[in-house]
């Protein structure tokens, strides 16, 4: 079935920039940037302009494309210094979402397979573009898995966001939500607003009401008592980083729903692209987790609302253990414990 959806897609290959939808602008502001640089794409990253696990790894694979095509030298050595150089820029800008090096180590194979400056820089923008197309079909088939999972009337909590504006297309998270409402399908989602940064208030309470998705915003404070009140059916959240035994680095926040969940007896599942997985890691005890700038946590929009010199404390995600997760959800299928077995048998990595 064609999937049809309100949403814009929110990074566009224009042949000479890049351009993304400025998620910082949300909701207040639909506004595409230009991205014209390496530089500009390590900003756009770093200043969550763009952001999503899937979609920093689509914008950074574009980023050194562009870089690929800017560079003028018939060196062949030279230029693939250059485009090397711009790799490991592009892969320092965050260090928790997998889908970043999982991206930049695609394009830095297709740059060690080539010969020439010509054929790099035609091959890295082709392999740039088939990660995309890749990411939005992959995004689909999640979706439908996903919505399998539902019945008509259910109600389910998501956090953060993991939508079509987080990666090519759908979302992970989000997709059975968009396929629902395509569908005729009634779903009632509940999304926390995900402090301090409001991921789930400005980006997926304004993604869902443009999809026409009957969707409830609440403060993450009061996930418990909705849980109850509102007699939630599941929950469901997308994923930075999985490690090979299943535990899963998400946005900070999660942990606390995963164990909500578990007190509440309803299902948690995890919804994420094969690329999200990182089986070199044998526990999420190793997945290195972000510190933000407290500055995220002690002012809202530019107004500071704490005291001038308090300290702070501002992981961007946490860590659920696998025993928490009910199922994971791939474009393969869903993953079901044991994940330490079941992963390796589900996934698809290149």
């Amino acid at each position: 079935m064609t999937i049809q959806t309100a949403l814009p897609y929110s990074i566009q290959w224009k042949g000479d920039h890049i351009s993304i939808l400025n998620q910082q602008a949300l909701p207040h502001i639909t506004e595409f940037i230009k991205l014209q640089s390496v530089e500009d794409v390590f900003d756009s990253i770093v200043t969550l302009k763009v952001r999503g696990a899937p979609a920093i790894g689509i914008t950074a694979a574009y980023g050194a494309a562009l870089g690929a095509i800017q560079e003028e030298t018939e060196d062949f050595s030279l230029f693939k210094e250059k485009i090397l150089g711009y790799i490991q820029r592009l892969a320092s800008s965050r260090p928790t979402a997998v889908n970043l090096f999982w991206a930049l180590n695609r394009i830095e194979r297709v740059l060690q397979a080539a010969c020439t400056v010509t054929e790099a820089q035609k091959n890295i923008v082709s392999e740039a573009q088939d990660i995309f197309r890749e990411d939005e079909e992959i995004c689909r088939k999640i979706g439908e898995y996903g919505l399998s999972l539902f019945n008509e009337g259910d109600r389910v909590l998501t956090h953060c966001n993991a939508g079509g504006i987080a990666t090519a297309r759908y979302g992970t998270a989000l997709a059975a939500f968009h396929l629902a409402k395509e569908r005729n399908f009634p779903i009632k989602v509940f999304a926390s607003e995900t402090r301090p940064v409001f991921q789930g208030a400005r980006l997926t309470a304004w993604e869902l009401q443009q999809s026409g998705v009957d969707v409830t915003l609440i403060a993450d404070s009061m996930a418990a008592h909705t849980i109850k009140e509102k007699k939630i059916n599941a929950i469901i959240v997308g994923a930075d980083r999985i490690a090979a035994n299943g535990d899963t680095a998400n946005k900070i926040g999660t942990l606390s729903l995963a164990i909500l969940a578990s007190h509440f007896g309803i299902p948690f599942y995890v919804a994420a692209p094969s690329s999200t997985f990182d089986l070199s890691l044998s526990s999420g005890e190793q997945i290195p987790i972000e510190e933000r700038n407290g500055d995220e946590i002690t002012t809202i929009q530019g107004k500071r609302i704490a005291p001038e010199g308090i300290q702070t404390f501002n992981p961007a995600f946490d860590v659920t253990p696998a025993k928490l997760i009910t199922g994971i959800i791939t474009e393969n299928g869903m993953i079901r414990p044991d994940y330490t077995s079941n992963i390796p048998s589900k996934i698809k990595t290149r």
